[in-house]
């Protein structure tokens, strides 16, 4: 399947999937910008890393070939020290329509000494590893064209690099896995996981920088300024550092469960790669299984019921309970203990699920908790993809069956909105944006009743195990 679709395939017609479908494919449609896809074009209008994976997950439903094109464009980005840079910058994009912007970061001078590419303008941090995932993904979409096309052999060098950064540079707490230092690379910028650690960091002076999300966004569901001043001197330390990791200090730096979880997937993941590549699947096989025994002697909180973040600086696990702690159900072969209490917490009053149209981003019982500010509530797309992936994969078929039609559901009411109100589904953000219509096309693409593994895949396929 290589040809660009109107909709997504295996739709009946008269069939009100049909019309959800043409929809998120008139979303993909219109943030294309010829090479990759920006996932709104007002309040972003670059390529974002994740997003771009999670993208090319849904592009491949349309055109193979387009989600392709999309992380080979990413990952054209990559740094020479293996990192994947969190925003490649789009030149034709004026510097006031988004910060930071490209003389902020100066990522081909400050980021000489780590690689950076000359001729690309990027930001220096990075998002969390999706992309060997949807690099497999896309290929088990039309795995003769892949072939043909050489795609995998393309990417396999530059997935491999990039996982060894995480597993190597960014190992800073020494246990064996990846650690973020900025609140924007877990994905979840304002959680309420980072208020803690955030709280050591000075701000930037309020007249040193201006903030375009304003522009396209409500400050009631933005970041407050407070937070986004200890952003911009985070990563203005970074920078100023020339974005050395291991050896320098960090303000702020947190392994984060879903990151590590991601992780161990794309790893499982790489390993197919590799063995479609005639490369060792091997050593992705042990890092993977080393990783997930990492992520369970390091993160998991047998007293709250999920995987927590840790704070490296303090040493301690930060107790506030994120979507990011149920997200590991992604990963294959956890104990069955862990499976059951993690279920058990998405069911309970933290999460709700199956009483509320998401997974909420945020504890409901937490002080901090927020509907409508970003991080600290709302429901998102892309965390509820996981989230319904990881419980079909451990045979929560019908808890998943139930969160795929609340999110086929919200997606359509809410115009494919950035996230949305946990309690009614009701838009915030943007809208019309990127993976929340990507991941429509692939929910709509999946057979639900399928005997099927973490990625929705038969079980020859799966880059997981069956349940």
């Amino acid at each position: 399947m290589t040809s660009l679709l109107v909709g997504p395939p295996a739709t009946a017609a008269g069939d009100p999937a049909e019309a959800l479908g043409r929809g998120a494919a008139r979303v993909l449609l219109t943030n294309w910008m010829g090479a990759s896809t920006v996932p709104s074009r007002g309040l972003y209008p670059h390529q974002w890393s994740w997003d771009s994976a999670f993208i090319a997950i849904g592009l491949r439903h349309l055109s193979v070939r387009r989600a392709q094109r999309e992380l080979e464009t990413l990952l054209h980005a990559q740094w020479a020290d293996g990192r994947v840079p969190h925003i490649v910058f789009n030149p034709a994009v004026p510097h006031d329509a988004y910060f930071p912007s490209p003389d902020f970061w100066r990522s081909s001078s400050a980021g000489a000494a780590a690689g950076a590419p000359a001729g690309t303008e990027t930001s220096g941090i990075v998002q969390p590893p999706v992309h060997a995932l949807a690099a497999w993904l896309v290929h088990l979409a039309d795995p003769a064209d892949s072939r043909r096309r050489g795609f995998l052999p393309r990417v396999y060098g530059r997935l491999a690099a990039w996982h060894d950064y995480l597993t190597g540079p960014r190992d800073l707490g020494g246990g064996g896995l990846a650690a973020m230092v900025h609140p924007w690379e877990p994905g979840m910028d304002n959680s309420p996981c980072w208020d803690a650690p955030l709280g050591r960091v000075e701000p930037a002076a309020r007249g040193s920088y201006r903030r375009a999300d304003l522009d396209h966004g409500q400050p009631s569901e933005r970041p407050t300024d407070l937070d986004y001043g200890r952003y911009v001197r985070l990563a203005t330390d970074y920078r100023d550092g020339g974005y050395a990791d291991a050896g320098a200090e960090h303000a702020f730096a947190v392994e984060d469960p879903c990151v590590n979880a991601l992780l161990i997937v794309s790893e499982r993941a790489l390993a197919r790669i590799a063995a479609e590549t005639g490369a060792d699947p091997a050593p992705h096989e042990r890092r993977a299984a080393r990783l997930t025994e990492a992520l369970v002697e390091r993160l998991w909180s047998p007293e709250a019921g999920l995987f927590l973040s840790r704070d490296l600086v303090s040493g301690e696990l930060i107790p506030e309970k994120s979507v990011a702690g149920l997200i590991p159900l992604i990963v294959p072969g956890l104990p069955p203990e862990i499976v059951d209490a993690l279920v058990g917490t998405a069911e309970g009053s933290a999460f709700r699920l199956g009483e509320v149209p998401m997974v909420p981003s945020y504890d409901f019982t937490g002080t901090a908790f927020d509907p409508s500010r970003y991080w600290r509530g709302p429901a998102w797309f892309n965390t509820s993809w996981l989230v319904e992936r990881g419980l079909r994969q451990y045979g929560r078929t019908r808890a998943a069956d139930r969160l795929r039609a609340a999110m086929l559901a919200a997606a359509g009411e809410s115009g494919f909105a950035e996230y949305v109100d946990p309690f009614t589904g009701h838009a915030r953000g943007t809208r019309d944006f990127g993976w929340t219509a990507a991941l429509t096309l692939d929910l709509l693409a999946a057979d639900p009743g399928a005997d099927a593994g973490v990625l929705g895949q038969r079980p020859d396929t799966t880059v997981g195990v069956n349940a």
